[in-house]
This record gives structure tokens, sequence and C-alpha cells, in this order.
């Protein structure tokens, strides 16, 4: 009987299956890019480090769906380029499944999108 997996989880599959098809295509682009899913955004406005890009916020200024921390180097320490997907705002604008893998695949690509400073439809041409 195979085990219950959990809904971080299953967004977890998601966000990974997205990530999979558009390394493919981007392999060497997104070499050392790293991908993290949170459940929301934390945001500290006071922090000089926080960087918020267009595309972290919608036109309306609600809640990002995701964040693009570009590569950044700190204390002589290199720090990773950084995609980061917010679970509940997705699963909260998704009306079903289906539609959550949609909407999480579309997130995806956008930030890829945004990180590489290409357009979406060049990132994920079927998209």
């Amino acid at each position: 009987m195979p085990l219950s997996r959990s809904r971080a989880e299953q967004f977890d599959d998601l966000v990974l299956d997205a990530v999979e098809d558009i390394e493919r295509r981007w392999e060497r682009e997104l070499a050392g890019v790293e991908f993290a899913v949170e459940d929301v955004p934390w945001v500290d406005h006071s922090s000089p480090d926080e960087v918020v890009l267009d595309a972290d916020v919608l036109d309306d200024g609600s809640v990002p769906l995701a964040r693009v921390l570009p590569g950044r180097r700190e204390g002589g320490v290199e720090h990773a380029p950084r995609i980061i997907v917010y679970r509940r705002p997705l699963e909260i604008r998704a009306h079903d499944p289906e539609d959550l893998a949609d909407l999480v695949r579309d997130v995806v690509v956008d930030q890829v999108a945004v990180l590489l400073g290409r357009d979406p439809e060049e990132i994920d041409p079927a998209g």
C-alpha cells in the first residue's frame, strides 16, 4: 500500500517537474542556479539585501508567487542565483490540481526568464 504524499510534497514534485523540463533546454544557462520552495514569502523591507524584481510582485500589488535572488558575492563567499517558489499563494490561486500544475509551470518559466533576461516564450515555447 503506497504511502500518501502531503500537499507540500506534491507541490515540490510539481516544481521539480517544471524545473527538470526547463533545465533540459537551458542546462548551461541554469548551471548552479538553485530552486527552492517556501510556504509563504517573508519580506524584510528594512534589509538592504532584499532584492525585489518587477516579476516578484503581481500587478495588483498582492503577495508574490515567486522570487528571483540574483547571484552575489558577500564576505568573500559566492552565493548562487536562486529562484524561490511560494507554495501557499499558488495553491490559493489554483482552482484544481491541473490548474495548480499549469500555474506552477508558468511561474517557474517566468522566473527563469527574469533570471536569464529572456522572454518567457523563449524559455518555454510550448507554454
